[in-house]
Formats: C-alpha cells, structure tokens, sequence
C-alpha cells in the first residue's frame, strides 16, 4: 500500500513538473514578444525611468551614472540616425513557431529615411544544428508611399523577391539621401 500512495505522489510530481514546463515556455514567448513602441513612447519611458532612478540610490549603479549612460546612447542613437538617415518608429515582433531545431517570428518594422517613409513586414526563421544558428528571411513585404520614380517600385520588387533586407536599407539610405540633396538644391534655385 505504501509504494501505491508512493507512486500516486511520483505520478502528480510528474504532472506538475509538465505543467511547469509549459507554462514556463509560454511565458517565455510572451516576454519575447513586444509591442509596438513609437519614438514618443520610447522618450516618455526613458523620461520616466530618470524620474524614478533620480529618487534612488540604493542600487547598483548611481543615478548620475545611470544618466550618463542614458546621455551616452541617446548621443549614439542621435549619430546614428545622422549617419544613416533612419529612424524608426515602431517594431513589433511575434512568436508564430517555436521548437527546439526551429523558431519563426513575424516582424513589423516602420520607419523613415530622410524623408522617405517605410514599412517592412517579414518572417525569420531561425534554425538550429548542433552549435550552428542560422538565421533567413522566408517572407517580405515591403511598403512605401507612392512616387513618380518607377525605379524605386522596380527596386523594391526585386528586393522582395530576393528577400534581401541588407540590400534594402544600404540602398534606400543611399538613395534617400540623394534624394534629400536633390530637395536641397531645388528649394535653393526657387
């Protein structure tokens, strides 16, 4: 009688061990998905976090320290939308298959480039063997807002069809930018 009582508490140690798991795993994936943020968003948090942080000093770094850091990568970010040109708005991003050799995600991605707007959605799939990770693009979709310039559609086509996202954003900077230029001079001969 002993070992059945034993095993009826192994059996529900099993169970709720499984029941862990899933759960665990499923709260993983709501971790990993986020929302979208807009660059407005983005500044009220990071607003409010040196609000919060200012009011402590309890924690491992100080606040100033904090602040400098804070100053760091808004400067980072700030050289780095000069540099390129991008800037962008929201990201969103969502589990849609999970394995252990393989994870799906659908990413939504919107933005501008000097003064040409964007928005991409695409599927990565990531594949896992033995200590290789590997990363592809399975779909893309690209949308811009409409211009005269049919090289542009013709551009974005073969992108998409390519599934090339680096192609994408090296051109479209390129591109973009010549574009601002081109505004530039025009407005300076009206």
């Amino acid at each position: 009688m002993d070992n059945n009582i034993y095993q009826v508490y192994e059996d529900e140690i099993k169970a709720l061990e499984e029941e862990i798991k899933l759960l665990t795993e499923k709260d993983e994936d709501i971790q990993q998905e986020s929302t979208s943020f807009s660059h407005e968003e983005i500044l009220k948090s990071i607003k409010s976090f040196q609000r919060e942080t200012q009011g402590e000093s309890k924690g491992h770094e100080s606040p100033s320290d904090l602040e400098a850091q804070l100053e760091s990568l808004e400067a980072d970010l700030s050289f780095l939308t000069k540099l390129t040109g991008f800037q962008f708005t929201s990201h969103s991003k969502k589990t849609v298959e999970r394995t252990r050799e393989r994870r799906v995600e659908k990413h939504r991605l919107s933005g501008n480039c000097y003064s040409l707007s964007f928005q991409l959605e695409f599927q990565l799939l990531e594949t896992q063997s033995q200590e290789k990770v590997s990363a592809v693009v399975t779909d893309l979709s690209i949308v811009m807002e409409p211009r005269e310039d049919s090289d542009v559609s013709k551009f974005v086509s073969s992108v998409q069809e390519q599934r090339n996202l680096v192609t994408f954003f090296r051109s479209l900077s390129t591109y973009a930018e010549w574009l601002e230029h081109r505004r530039r001079t025009f407005l300076h001969f009206k």
